[in-house]
């Protein structure tokens, strides 16, 4: 049975900050939609401090901003949109649309149709996200959408000249320096200045993502998204200190992000606690990265692999470290996740900014019922049918009898209507045949 040697905050006092970041959001989009861009400056003036004559920024700007930043992050930032192009077009190379004769005369098919238009928000804040650019922008282009914006927030006052640059060689056609709410609000909503979208994504603080969650239904989102999770699965064979460094790894993006540790060894979860605190005496985010292990980390042991998986499949976390001496195990038998992360070798950082898989992933246990941000995300698998009359009048006879049954009159008159009419005609060839011999 599975102890729980150390456990982070319950779920219902998770629940009690959530409602009110709520109530905050709710009343920021009532604002956007009421006054559009009028509120949309008022509120990056008192959030950011930010209120520039526009908030696009135009073609000059990109071009001024990208030559600022040097050419060797530069490099790194193409080096990582390889990557992240490389296998989206893998990704969207297998999906495919198809037709397919069902029935004698009746063709049924799919196609996969883009969106046309997408609002990618790009975080800021604390971190600059660069490589958030990578994951929403370059995914949905390479989806196929059409028009394609995307916003961030000031840092410090100023642009982030870095994150710009991703944005526009990943292939931005709008660029808003625009943070928070707003942001959202405006880019799904719309104001006089920014035509609205058809789908939100991208990660970001409990307040963008609470606006994502109101406003889906009015525009189509990637996934609901909470603070970032690591789950760390390690055997005997593991270390503590790659177990401590990837735990606090996660855990430095904010306060309330889980970091959880599953093994089947007591001694590898009592050196990782040591570990722990020995690399926060050193580590520049200690002061983020602490707390968040003190309020939200976790350790379980379990007796066996076997039961490892059950633990984890029942947090159901975003990244899944698995330190173990056969990972392969966990490839097969886990279900809950957003990303794996397989072996010593690889880290929850390379898929985060450069390795190609998407960094945009499930959280808050969604990972049971949706992966994460693909380019079949941006993708609306649309169907279609036809059927030659003679397939029309045999499908209409079924037709008109379930819908009867089902007390749908009106949809047994469009049935029989194709019986008569397609029926007629069959009956008529087979008379005008017979009559041949």
């Amino acid at each position: 049975m599975a102890t729980f040697l150390k456990e982070g905050k319950t779920d219902s006092e998770i629940q009690a900050s959530d409602s009110k970041v709520k109530q905050i959001v709710a009343d920021i989009l009532a604002q956007v939609e009421k006054a559009g861009d009028a509120a949309v400056r008022e509120l990056s003036s008192k959030f950011d401090n930010w209120s520039p004559d526009s908030f696009r920024l135009s073609d000059e700007q990109i071009e001024k901003t990208v030559a600022s930043v040097p050419p060797s992050v530069i490099n790194d930032i193409k080096f990582a949109q390889e990557q992240i192009k490389n296998f989206a077009q893998k990704q969207r190379a297998s999906v495919h649309d198809i037709e397919v004769e069902t029935l004698p005369g009746v063709f049924l098919g799919h196609k996969n149709i883009p969106v046309n238009s997408a609002g990618c928000y790009i975080p800021g804040g604390t971190y600059a996200m660069v490589a958030s650019a990578h994951m929403s922008i370059l995914t949905a282009k390479v989806a196929g959408v059409k028009r394609v914006i995307a916003c961030t927030p000031p840092m410090r006052g100023e642009i982030p000249a870095a994150t710009v640059a991703a944005m526009h060689l990943a292939g931005a056609d709008e660029i808003y320096i625009l943070g928070g709410i707003q942001a959202m609000a405006a880019m799904a909503l719309g104001t006089d200045s920014i035509e609205p979208v058809d789908m939100l994504v991208g990660p970001g603080n409990s307040y963008v993502a609470e606006a994502k969650r109101q406003l889906y239904g009015r525009v189509g989102i990637d996934l609901f998204a909470g603070p970032t999770e690591v789950l760390v699965i390690a055997d005997e064979s593991s270390d503590a200190e790659i177990v401590a460094c990837d735990l606090l790894g996660q855990a430095e993006h904010g306060p309330t992000s889980p970091a959880a540790l599953i093994t089947t060894s007591r001694k590898l979860a009592d050196e990782t606690v040591l570990e722990i605190e020995r690399q926060l005496q050193t580590l520049p985010t200690a002061a983020i990265a602490g707390r968040a292990w003190e309020d939200y980390g976790t350790i379980i042991l379990v007796e066996n692999e076997a039961e490892a998986v059950m633990e984890a499949d029942k947090l159901a976390y975003e990244h899944v470290e698995v330190l173990t001496k056969d990972p392969d195990y966990f490839l097969k038998n886990m279900t809950n996740y957003g990303a794996l992360f397989l072996g010593p070798e690889t880290n929850v950082a390379y898929g985060d900014k450069v390795i190609g898989t998407n960094h945009t992933l499930p959280t808050k246990k969604a990972a049971k019922y949706t992966g994460g941000l693909w380019v079949g995300k941006f993708l609306k698998n649309c169907t279609y049918q036809r059927c030659t009359p003679e397939a029309s009048a045999r499908v209409g006879e079924y037709a008109s009898r379930l819908c009867e049954i089902e007390g749908f009159m009106a949809h047994k008159e469009q049935a029989d209507l194709r019986v008569k009419r397609y029926g007629n005609r069959e009956k008529n060839a087979r008379i005008h045949e017979e009559k041949a011999v």
